[in-house]
């Protein structure tokens, strides 16, 4: 996406410099654009945690960078238990995105039987790359695949389509396209009208902050909302349909979201509004059934809940919103049952939340 005329992704190696991957830092977003760059694996996984990065299919994009940075730090002897440390350390920085572990044991396998240390890391950087442009190019399937969603929408009721979204899972998110805003994106180029309702997405507003700031750089249409008025604008008619993202998906349909997800998913059911979780295959958990119960779900810290951050007088602000002393309990992810979700949105099409509907799509996985 382009910032400011300046075409970008959320992370890039450096072209002068091979132990340098660049990475825009989420966190001052959208009153200040920097950049942090990152050389080892420590400040790798500092960004993973501390959201400098964020959304599924970029925390795994990372987490394969930080493999190629471990190879370059690899001080000789046994690289592959050298590697199989750093790359548990990687795996470990984040619990409930499945991506992460998921590139990591890629570029761990790729580079596994290789034994010059050049080779080795020549190897996890080619894969490193391919797996951040597989991930965009995924995202923009999943545009292709959706938009007729919003078109036929917008051909039954001949107005504007209104899409309810839930945190940010947009090109920040995903590489680039991202995956709820693939479709939006894919509508919006195509000339049918959208708009899209901006949950604020509390504690770290994703949604007001991310989410908007994309949707105004590609001049789509948006309102922000705050997090409790989905209910309200189903009710009144005002969304034809919910888009989110998910971070982990079981091969039965439950989906992983920014917490908050599994409301908006009872009350687009409770008013019959189509509910659709966009995702590229790399986001599903093959050895997942049952989502409540086995998708680890992140806590984080409480001051994310306590404090708020803004622009004031120029200057990036935190302030405190409770009682000093008053507890907060910040739980990042929930679990929406299939039963709640309409479709998924993948690489290779529109299924049904369901196994047999989901192998459908991908047979190789049965």
């Amino acid at each position: 996406m382009k910032i400011n005329g300046t075409w970008y992704r959320p992370i890039w190696p450096d072209e002068d410099d091979p132990g340098l991957v660049r990475v825009i830092d989420q966190r001052r977003l959208p009153h200040e654009f920097a950049v942090l760059d990152i050389r080892d694996v420590d400040t790798a996984i500092f960004a993973i945690k501390d959201m400098v990065v964020r959304g599924a299919p970029l925390i795994g994009a990372t987490g394969a960078w930080a493999m190629v940075l471990a190879l370059r730090a690899c001080p000789g002897g046994d690289q592959d238990a050298w590697l199989g440390r750093e790359a548990a350390r990687i795996a470990a920085a984040r619990p409930t995105a499945v991506n992460l572990a998921w590139a990591v044991d890629r570029v761990a396998a790729a580079v596994r039987g290789a034994e010059d240390p050049e080779e080795r890391i020549s190897l996890a950087r080619q894969l490193a790359l391919e797996i951040a442009d597989n991930e965009a190019e995924c995202c923009r399937m999943i545009g292709v695949h959706g938009l007729p969603l919003v078109r036929d929408i917008h051909k039954k009721t001949n107005k504007t389509v209104n899409i309810l979204t839930h945190c940010n899972a947009g090109w920040l998110a995903c590489v680039d396209y991202g995956t709820a805003t693939a479709p939006v994106y894919a509508a919006h180029d195509a000339g049918v009208p959208v708009h899209v309702w901006v949950d604020e997405t509390r504690p770290l507003n994703q949604g007001a902050r991310l989410t908007a700031f994309e949707l105004a750089a590609h001049g789509v249409p948006h309102t922000v909302v705050t997090d409790n008025a989905g209910g309200h604008l189903m009710q009144h008619g005002m969304v034809d349909m919910v888009i989110v993202g998910t971070d982990r998906t079981t091969r039965t349909g439950d989906v992983a979201n920014k917490v908050g997800t599994y409301l908006k998913a009872l009350a687009a059911r409770d008013n019959s509004v189509p509910f659709y979780v966009a995702l590229p295959s790399s986001t599903i958990d093959w050895n997942m059934e049952d989502g409540v119960r086995e998708i680890p779900i992140e806590t984080r810290d409480p001051d994310e809940v306590r404090f708020v951050q803004g622009l004031f007088d120029g200057a990036l602000v935190k302030v405190l919103v409770p009682p000093e002393k008053s507890q907060a309990l910040n739980v990042a992810f929930d679990v929406t049952p299939a039963r709640l979700v309409t479709g998924l949105v993948t690489e290779r099409g529109v299924c049904g939340a369901g196994e047999k509907e989901i192998l459908g799509l991908f047979p190789e996985r049965a």
